[in-house]
């Protein structure tokens, strides 16, 4: 057998790689995967997942112990809806997805029990848990929801108050079931919360997941989509409003991994401040048995005043040229003047007119819901926020 030396550092100038035999990841599907946060390096902040992200100020949820132990939450009863807790150890826990970042690997590691809630039954009902008051200790959580085969519901996971989160939400939806998920985010000033989100999606079932950021000093949310069988769904809708000094980030990965399968992705966010901040990054990646994929990914962004910082990456991997159509779109702009003063023309102050654009631009996210009192309290929360402009 022969072999070829390496050269030299000598011979024509040539230098080893100062990372030595590392290769960099090429597609999304190779990122490294698991649930122990000791096989992750440190955070330094120059890594392709924290790039964005201001990670100093939640080092102590990336690297730092992690309080597992139940959250309080409240929901009250509903027909359809069982919520319950489930040891780490459960057989449910894992199916939809397992971190790929450290935050989500130190709150996988750290928990003591998940939070499990199961729909079933094909009429349509609406289940709300919500998180309040959760202390400035670092914390971590695990949420698994599951729907049933053929069935039909509305889960709304909402975090209020002071919080110090890195959670975990599985979802799993059955062979032909409906499932509208909403992330809503309400947290006080201060509350930092990183939440990874993984979802696996059933044989021609469908699956809405809608992320609503408001509240918090750093809010990261970063859904994953599996279209793992044929005839799969996904609807990505996303709102985020951030004001002076707030970051809010999101991550989206759509993975169609089946044939005939279809996603949409919407996400649309204001920025007003000094600092206010916002990171969209969306990735598609359609493999190479998805063949009929029909996909479509879009983020907007609408800056209100100086001193803001929008940024959005779409980003489209594509392993197979039998597909229906795919594609992806960005835009961060400032006030459409000609709306502005058709609004004006018509006797509308200049302050009422910049409202009613912004809440138009907007509020198309909270009509998809598909609930109306959740509809009615998140447009009084997003009159609230324009108020203050």
């Amino acid at each position: 057998m022969t072999s070829t030396a390496m050269p030299t550092a000598e011979q024509h100038g040539f230098r080893p790689h100062s990372d030595g035999p590392f290769v960099p990841v090429q597609t999304r599907s190779e990122r490294f995967r698991s649930v122990n946060v000791d096989d992750f390096e440190p955070v330094n902040g120059r890594e392709h997942e924290w790039k964005y992200s201001p990670v100093a100020v939640f080092a102590d949820l990336t690297s730092g112990e992690l309080d597992g132990s139940r959250i309080e939450i409240e929901s009250a009863d509903v027909a359809g809806v069982d919520i319950s807790w489930i040891g780490r150890d459960d057989a449910r826990i894992g199916r939809a997805g397992i971190p790929e970042e450290r935050a989500a690997a130190n709150a996988w590691s750290s928990f003591g029990e998940a939070l499990l809630v199961t729909v079933s039954g094909e009429d349509e009902k609406t289940a709300v848990v919500s998180r309040h008051g959760l202390g400035r200790a670092p914390r971590a959580a695990h949420t698994v929801i599951e729907a049933a085969p053929n069935s039909r519901g509305l889960v709304v996971l909402r975090g209020t108050g002071d919080a110090r989160l890195s959670e975990n939400v599985e979802i799993v939806v059955g062979e032909g079931a409906s499932l509208t998920v909403v992330s809503l985010q309400e947290w006080n000033d201060d509350a930092v919360h990183l939440a990874s989100h993984f979802a696996r999606l059933g044989r021609d079932s469908f699956l809405k997941h809608i992320v609503v950021s408001l509240g918090g000093k750093v809010v990261r949310v970063n859904p994953s989509t599996h279209l793992a069988e044929q005839g799969s769904d996904v609807e990505a809708l996303g709102l985020y409003f951030a004001d002076a000094g707030q970051h809010l980030e999101q991550q989206v990965f759509v993975h169609h991994d089946a044939p005939h399968t279809r996603s949409r992705v919407t996400y649309k966010g204001a920025l007003q401040g000094e600092g206010a901040r916002t990171v969209w990054i969306g990735d598609v990646l359609i493999g190479n048995s998805a063949v009929g994929t029909d996909s479509y990914e879009q983020n907007r962004n609408l800056v209100l005043t100086d001193g803001t910082r929008a940024d959005s990456v779409p980003n489209l991997e594509i392993e197979t040229g039998d597909i229906e159509g795919a594609g992806h779109a960005s835009a961060t702009g400032r006030f459409d003047d000609e709306q502005l003063f058709y609004l004006m023309a018509r006797g509308i102050p200049e302050g009422e007119a910049r409202r009613l654009v912004v809440r138009g631009f907007l509020t198309e996210i909270i009509q998809k819901i598909g609930s109306p009192e959740l509809e009615e309290r998140l447009n009084a929360a997003l009159e609230a926020e324009l108020q203050g402009s």
